[in-house]
């Protein structure tokens, strides 16, 4: 081994050790602060979650597919053909947030998290003519109106709880089947990031991230929120931009327009998810292309427009629920703790293995910034500006305010695009730190029972 190789080992290890400490801080501060004037609103801070060390039935599955996935899933995904990875990372990604969510038992884990006070199922019923709740739907986001709508419900745009509406009408009412459709839609976002690597970066890269996409502590929230599902709606959005971006699918016009559709369903799935352009500007900037423009605006604008016709205007509601967030427990929180206390979070959603990855990220920024100037980057410059831009996106949804604790979901569609970071770290390290992120996710599903 290299003396360059030797030290940026050391540095990996240098940069998960200060996450480490960093998420101790949270802990120790966090604890400190809630004992001494409940201000944080959280049993476990930095996370919402209680102190509840437990086996449940998924423990024996997520044991076994985590041993599998470190012992095997390098060489697979070296291995396999393209059309094979795919589906056998969507498998194992399934398999993993299952059986996460199962180590709190069918119940607890998947039938009764949306079904709580705070959730969309609770407004099921008042959705019975959809066009006329949708006009009325601002009238009861303040907490101090009548009839206000429960915090998911009133602090998300309505596509958010019609979701969960237009499954109640097809037949697939409940929490079993709400959770049930949150996984096998959240575990999709690995097949839209590796689309997204190998058409901006290159197949290597793909297969190389692969594994780690998989593997990811991110799935303990991806298994037990609707967050889940929005990330990923917004990684596919990003997949088909990149696909039409590059021409490397059969009918780019389609992709360009598609990727439009679910970029205008994301701003009213969440009011933070309009931070993706930036990440859609970054895969055109790679791209060096503004094809797809055109007709991505056009898709973009279809959400926006049927909501406005039907008497629902987004702006109004955003004020509305800024209003509605310092009614309760986001006008209490304190702004100073969770600033930086949120990054822990990410720490524990991403785990170390993406943070040492991130350290080399941007520690190639500036080769990778010269080189995307003149048009020569590379596929670890490409792999660099994604990770980098979901980042930015990120910092900027922190900065804001607006998200006070409960990052460990509101955050999944970006961790899901930082969790691709670790493709940059050496081949012979990949079973250790995929070990840290399987040791991780364990550790926090059997000791913690997360919130949401």
């Amino acid at each position: 081994m290299s003396t360059t190789e030797r030290t940026g080992r050391r540095r990996d290890l240098a940069a998960a050790g200060i996450a480490a400490l960093l998420v101790t801080a949270a802990v120790v501060v966090g604890t400190s602060i809630e004992d001494a004037d409940g201000t944080l609103h959280l049993n476990w801070p930095p996370l919402y979650a209680r102190w509840d060390p437990h086996l449940g039935p998924g423990t024996p599955a997520a044991l076994a597919v985590a041993v599998a996935v470190i012992a095997y899933a390098p060489a697979l995904a070296a291995r396999l053909s393209w059309r094979t990875l795919l589906p056998t990372a969507w498998a194992a990604s399934m398999a993993w947030i299952w059986s996460l969510a199962l180590i709190d038992g069918r119940h607890r884990g998947v039938a009764e998290r949306l079904t709580t006070k705070y959730e969309y199922l609770q407004v099921i019923d008042r959705f019975e003519d959809i066009p006329a709740t949708l006009r009325d739907f601002t009238r009861h986001i303040l907490i101090d109106s009548p009839d206000h709508w429960p915090a998911h419900t009133a602090g998300h745009p309505p596509a958010a709880t019609l979701t969960f509406v237009l499954l109640d009408r097809v037949g697939l009412g409940g929490g079993a089947w709400a959770g049930a459709f949150c996984i096998t839609a959240g575990s999709t976002a690995v097949l839209a990031v590796l689309i997204t690597l190998r058409a901006l970066a290159d197949e290597a890269t793909a297969r190389r991230a692969a594994p780690f996409l998989v593997l990811a502590p991110a799935a303990v929230w991806v298994g037990t929120s609707a967050d889940g599902y929005f990330a990923a709606v917004t990684a596919w959005m990003i997949a088909l931009l990149a696909l039409a971006a590059t021409r490397t699918v059969h009918f780019p016009a389609a992709a360009a327009l598609g990727s439009g559709l679910l970029f205008g369903l994301t701003c009213y799935l969440s009011y933070g998810l309009p931070l993706f352009a930036v990440v859609a500007a970054a895969v055109l900037l790679l791209s060096r292309t503004a094809r797809p423009l055109p007709l991505f605006l056009a898709g973009a604008a279809v959400a926006p427009l049927a909501f406005t016709l039907v008497g629902f205007d987004w702006w109004e509601a955003y004020h509305l629920l800024v209003e509605r967030y310092y009614q309760g427990a986001g006008g209490i929180r304190p702004y100073g703790y969770f600033v930086w206390a949120n990054l822990a979070c990410t720490v524990l959603v991403v785990g170390l293995a993406t943070v040492a990855g991130l350290r080399r990220a941007i520690a190639s920024t500036p080769g990778a910034a010269r080189r995307l100037r003149t048009g020569r980057t590379t596929p670890t410059d490409a792999l660099v500006t994604l990770t980098l831009t979901a980042l930015m996106a990120l910092l900027a949804a922190d900065l804001s305010g607006m998200s006070k604790a409960e990052t460990e979901r509101i955050w999944l569609p970006f961790a899901t695009f930082l969790l691709a970071a670790p493709a940059l770290l050496p081949k012979s390290s990949q079973r250790h730190w995929l070990t840290a992120q399987a040791l991780l996710a364990l550790l926090v599903n059997h000791l913690l029972f997360t919130g949401w």
